[in-house]
């Protein structure tokens, strides 16, 4: 069975080229050669079809100024600088989706934490907030179908109420240190450094027995999603990274990323034979 990361129809290498333009080093050459027809090509009105290396698309370029262009002519293909497609390409765009997650977390976390340092440095003040309001819902109320809310209410200001400085200072110290972790591994995802990997997942497995303790004792669609999620991401990274010695370690890693440049060179490209 064909298990596909993106719809049928849906290319990442055609939408990272309408993001960070083509790759097309024949159009940064002054000439372009019978040799370069792979890369290039000068058709007979003077017009330069440039291909892009990244997404296959052959771009019509106006040939350089000798004095801004890049190169006099096109260097080997090994002395380019080769752009990620395939199956890196599309591993990197999950990376960066799952740093954007992680930094997303990191965000809550952080406004967590300002939170609890504003509770504890107005903490008298709230408690005097609370036992007022306490003291006023307390009150008798006339039957107008309000006391049950008004019950609900005294509760939760009650759960103000009984607001400690140790409690804050606790849920305040947890509340920077998984920051710090969120931060730490969407920088390194980002930046798709190794080491941020075995962090994610690491610090990912550390979070299951908490979620499913939460799950244990009430169950909610979000709850589900969020285990799934979490169990998903620690497989993927651990199959698709080779981490922890997986499919060979990262040796098999760097063997299964090689892209043979001669093959997509010589593969045919919807530019063949265009006038």
């Amino acid at each position: 069975m064909d298990m596909r990361l993106w719809p049928k129809h849906w290319h990442p290498e055609t939408w990272v080229c309408s993001m960070r333009g083509h790759a097309a080093p024949a159009a940064q050459a002054v000439s372009v050669g019978p040799n370069d027809a792979a890369l290039g090509a000068e058709l007979a009105d003077g017009r330069r079809l440039a291909r892009c290396l990244r997404c296959d698309t052959w771009v019509e370029h106006q040939a350089p100024d000798p004095a801004t262009a890049r190169w006099p002519c096109l260097p080997p293909i090994i002395d380019l600088s080769l752009p990620r497609r395939g199956k890196l390409l599309h591993e990197a765009i999950l990376m960066r989706l799952i740093a954007i997650n992680k930094a997303v977390h990191a965000s809550v976390f952080t406004l967590l934490a300002v939170t609890l340092v504003l509770l504890e440095t107005n903490l008298d003040r709230l408690h005097h907030w609370a036992g007022s309001v306490v003291d006023a819902l307390a009150r008798p109320v006339s039957d107008t179908g309000q006391g049950a809310s008004q019950s609900w209410l005294s509760r939760q200001v009650q759960r103000v109420f009984d607001l400690k400085p140790d409690t804050l200072r606790v849920l305040l110290g947890l509340a920077i240190v998984y920051a710090a972790i969120e931060w730490t591994e969407a920088v390194g995802l980002w930046k798709e450094k190794r080491w941020a990997e075995y962090l994610t997942v690491l610090a990912t497995a550390g979070f299951l027995p908490l979620e499913i303790h939460e799950l244990i004792d009430r169950v909610t669609i979000v709850r589900i999603g969020a285990l799934i999620i979490n169990v998903a991401l620690i497989i993927w990274l651990v199959w698709a990274k080779h981490l922890f010695g997986a499919r060979g370690g990262p040796a098999s890693l760097h063997a299964e990323g090689d892209i043979d440049w001669n093959a997509v060179l010589a593969a045919p490209t919807p530019a063949a034979g265009k006038p």
